[in-house]
């Protein structure tokens, strides 16, 4: 999904909090090597505590711990540029009665796109709604660009970045199914191809 372009709230900016807003900058280095960008959340207690001590409101505290769990979020996203060629991959598993295909992948120069669908009997009694990340190993950043469907279908669109080879034979293509409400919360299925 595309990121919408952020813009300066305002104009304002008190000169005089620089040097916290720097310190801050460099806790949030330290807090990301100690944790090995792996943080967590804070305990609510722990939260709670410290909104008592900073006299800070807790809800601002909760959502400001909930956007540094994951800084990754925020990474710039390669747009795909200069279209190259398709190159089919038409790889199928069935599992729990529905149907799990690797189409296709468009290559670009920057980047590639592959094209993932489920389809599965419209007269059984499924109803799917199903989030997927896509995973090919540390060398590849993979986010999902575009998803829909319709009655027994479902199809979506991952960017992932650098771009493969054209030749992906021996590639291991990983589907894990998250969470509606988070990243964090595994929804269950795992595709392999």
């Amino acid at each position: 999904m595309k990121r919408m372009s952020f813009e300066r709230p305002t104009e304002h900016y008190d000169e005089r909090i620089f040097p916290i807003d720097e310190q801050i900058c460099e806790l949030l280095k330290q807090r990301k090597e100690i944790s090995n960008n792996n943080p967590g959340y804070p305990q609510f207690e722990y939260i709670e505590k410290w909104a008592i001590s900073f006299n800070l409101y807790e809800d601002f505290l909760k959502s400001v711990f909930y956007v540094l769990r994951n800084e990754e979020k925020y990474q710039p996203t390669v747009e795909p540029i200069g279209f190259r060629k398709h190159v089919p991959i038409l790889k199928s598993k069935e599992n729990e009665k529905l149907l799990y295909t690797v189409t296709s992948m468009r290559q670009y120069s920057n980047a590639s796109v592959i094209i993932f669908n489920i389809d599965w009997d419209v007269k059984s009694d499924h109803t799917l709604n199903k989030t997927f990340e896509l995973y090919l190993g540390e060398n590849y950043y993979c986010r999902m660009d575009t998803g829909g469907g319709s009655s027994g279908h479902l199809s979506f669109s991952y960017v992932v970045s650098p771009a493969l080879p054209d030749d992906i034979a021996g590639m291991e293509f990983t589907f894990r199914e998250i969470g509606v409400t988070s990243k964090d919360k595994p929804g269950g299925n795992e595709i392999v191809f």
